[in-house]
């Protein structure tokens, strides 16, 4: 067992005690709130303390030809968030290979850095608040975005 995947156990079991749903996966943990899936990710800092990186799936998906108008959108939300911030990843297609003219697709992601100096009571405590206020300011404010207008259903 590496360093990191011990230090990814103590948080993920910090967590279960807290009584929130998490789930080691591969490299890392996926915790469940209600309907949404927080992915977490956990390595030790080469300077000390451990780098918790935070991925909320947020299942929208946007088209190349609607990237203009999304990415100021994204801008716009993301200069009111304080616990994380929207990203595009592009999503990998298997007929991708057939068509190379075919739009790319993007997926949009809400993401989230959280340094801990160590992993004691308070630092846990802390990450397991930070995880509540990600989760619920990304959601929201999707959510408001979606049902003010139809920049983001593009």
């Amino acid at each position: 067992m590496t360093a990191s995947q011990t230090e990814l156990q103590r948080i993920v079991t910090a967590l279960q005690d807290s009584g929130m749903t998490v789930e080691p996966v591969e490299d890392g943990a996926l915790i469940r709130h209600g309907e949404t899936r927080v992915a977490l990710f956990a390595e030790r800092d080469h300077q000390g303390g451990v780098i918790v990186r935070l991925h909320l799936d947020l299942d929208l998906y946007v088209e190349e030809d609607s990237l203009p108008d999304i990415l100021m959108g994204m801008n716009l939300l993301n200069q009111g968030l304080d616990y994380g911030a929207l990203n595009l990843d592009p999503v990998e297609n298997e007929d991708e290979e057939d068509d190379e003219d075919a739009p790319t697709t993007f997926a949009v992601l809400g993401r989230s850095v959280l340094w801990l100096p160590e992993l004691s009571a308070g630092e846990l405590e802390r990450l397991r608040e930070h995880l509540g206020r990600f989760e619920t300011e990304i959601t929201e404010a999707v959510e408001r975005t979606l049902h003010g207008s139809k920049g983001m259903s593009a």
